[in-house]
């Protein structure tokens, strides 16, 4: 018994020690930034208190709007990227021509990295030389053009589109590889039973995709609340930080304005959300998947 446990701590031991350094602790000095404050140059921190805290949620209103943005941003992205990465999972499930070579295309955005993936929408949303402008043009619709990125009211948005475009087949591979799991046995007989196709996934495939909806979903949501790349790529958190999100405003706290103890702060509110968001549901969906076992 000894010899098993010593075992498991000499292979545990290096991959815990690599990750409680990289990991582990820069997570707790982050929070103990928080109750400081320091300009990241001066040897000497000032022990404040919780009194980042207290500036963050009474006097900084680019706060507040970053924090409505990062809710609105998760809202969607739990919704639109998976949802849209499930319908073409269950297309490219079925047995088409050109099935691998559509899904590598799907994947493709995702392994590129979200400053280029910036770049690139930045330039198609360019109002006087980008695509989509040049498109509407070309098709008489001048009334449709817009400044994507400089209206207040639709640059969060054009923004999430380019997200949604890149993370969409993150989505899609994992649904596929649950799709795998789903019983074709099962399917055939739903089918011979007379139950159409809306009918088969109500009932056969969804419940089967249980488990890969839930890891989905934890996914997105973490993904969307450290959303950062592409915003900053894009928009910078402008126009007039109307598309300023936390992990964003954290960021420019430190590194920008020089004050890592708001910044830490902000970074310490932001996994607390994060936290209150992904721990219910990880509770319920487990309590969800026992009671239907």
């Amino acid at each position: 018994m000894q010899s098993s446990r010593a075992q498991a701590l000499m292979l545990i031991g290096p991959a815990f020690a690599v990750y409680a350094t990289f990991a582990i602790w820069p997570m707790i000095e982050v929070v103990i930034l928080s109750f400081q404050h320091w300009n990241g140059l001066d040897p000497q921190r000032e022990w404040v208190g919780i009194e980042n805290y207290r500036y963050i949620l009474t006097s900084d209103t680019v706060f507040w709007v970053a924090l409505r943005n990062t809710i609105t941003w998760t809202f969607l992205a739990v919704i639109f990227p998976p949802t849209i990465g499930l319908l073409l999972a269950l297309g490219l499930n079925e047995k088409l021509f050109g099935r691998v070579p559509m899904r590598a295309i799907y994947y493709l955005p995702v392994i590129i990295a979200p400053i280029a993936v910036a770049t690139m929408w930045r330039w198609m949303y360019d109002p006087f030389f980008g695509l989509f402008n040049q498109v509407l043009t070309n098709f008489g619709l001048q009334a449709w053009i817009k400044d994507w990125l400089g209206d207040r009211e639709i640059a969060l948005y054009s923004m999430f589109i380019a997200y949604t475009w890149q993370y969409v087949g993150f989505s899609m591979v994992l649904f596929l590889a649950g799709l795998q799991s789903v019983d074709r046995s099962l399917v055939e007989a739903a089918r011979i039973d007379g139950a159409n196709r809306w009918q088969v996934f109500k009932h056969v495939t969804l419940p089967a995709l249980r488990v890969t909806l839930a890891i989905v979903l934890v996914l997105s949501t973490i993904s969307s609340l450290k959303a950062f790349d592409i915003v900053y790529g894009m928009t910078g958190g402008g126009p007039a930080q109307s598309t300023q999100m936390l992990a964003l405003w954290a960021f420019m706290q430190s590194m920008q304005i020089f004050d890592f103890g708001r910044g830490s702060a902000i970074s310490v509110i932001l996994l607390l959300v994060t936290l209150t968001i992904v721990v219910p549901y990880l509770r319920w969906s487990q309590r969800d998947e026992g009671a239907a076992e």
